[in-house]
């Protein structure tokens, strides 16, 4: 059986994903900082599908964290068949005005943990000609947000960044994918603070967690570089960015995003 290690996995997008490959037998490396949530969902998997599950209890936004995962799968002795780098987080509000520490603790989780972790699985990958690793970046990646500037950033570093990562890779037997839901069924607008008078309540348009994991699932197999999940409301966004002028979308997203700063 093959082997998947999850970032944030005790909930959400990383929870779910641990839950469709335990289904097709799969073995995982589930890491987060919750022990208490990644025991509970291990035990849970190990009981339904029979299958082997480690747990890694680290904080990603620490900078030695990558570092300890990747030591802990070797003296383990597993090979790592699928890294999926879902952990990541954000923050709303006036960038001059946020906490400076979050914002950083934002680039080092988003963008610097995933990074590293990929350069370290990658050579195995690269050696074995096989392997598959999966970014979560967002419809964000496409433009930039008023109020959610820094995540924003590193989803659009998220994106291209795996997108040159599939075409440096693919003669090597090495998929890439890039994952980029809307809106879903997670607690990321509360953990992000978002306004609920701004939409962050509203989950009458959010795609639903196995929703995602599907439709990325499916993309990994077609090897794709970059799959849009969701329904249409996602790909209109993204058709957007790509045709209106920047400086008009921006503005738009600006007073639509603006609350009580």
């Amino acid at each position: 059986m093959s082997t998947a290690l999850i970032t944030g996995a005790s909930g959400g997008i990383g929870a779910e994903f641990a839950r469709q490959l335990a289904a097709r037998k799969t073995n995982l490396v589930l890491v987060a900082r919750s022990e208490d949530k990644l025991q509970q969902l291990a035990k849970e998997l190990q009981e339904l599908h029979k299958i082997n599950v480690d747990i890694l209890v680290q904080d990603l936004t620490q900078p030695t964290a990558t570092e300890a995962v990747f030591d802990a799968v070797n003296q383990k002795g597993l090979t790592i068949d699928l890294l999926i780098n879902n952990a990541g987080f954000g923050d709303y509000g006036d960038f001059a005005l946020t906490e400076r520490s979050r914002q950083l603790q934002m680039i080092q989780l988003n963008i610097l943990a995933l990074v590293d972790l990929t350069h370290l699985f990658l050579q195995g990958m690269r050696s074995r000609r096989s392997g598959s690793i999966i970014n979560l970046a967002s419809i964000a990646a496409f433009q930039p947000l008023p109020y959610l500037s820094v995540y924003a950033a590193t989803k659009a570093f998220v994106l291209s960044f795996s997108e040159a990562l599939w075409a440096e890779n693919k003669s090597y037997g090495v998929k890439i994918l890039a994952v980029c839901p809307g809106p879903t069924e997670t607690n990321f607008f509360t953990e992000a603070k978002f306004p609920s008078a701004l939409g962050g309540a509203n989950k009458a348009n959010y795609t639903a967690v196995d929703v995602v994991v599907k439709q990325s699932l499916k993309a990994l197999e077609k090897n794709q570089a970059n799959v849009v999940t969701g329904g249409l409301g996602n790909q209109l966004v993204v058709n957007a960015s790509r045709f209106l002028p920047r400086e008009t979308l921006v503005t738009a997203v600006e007073k639509q995003f603006k609350g009580n700063e």
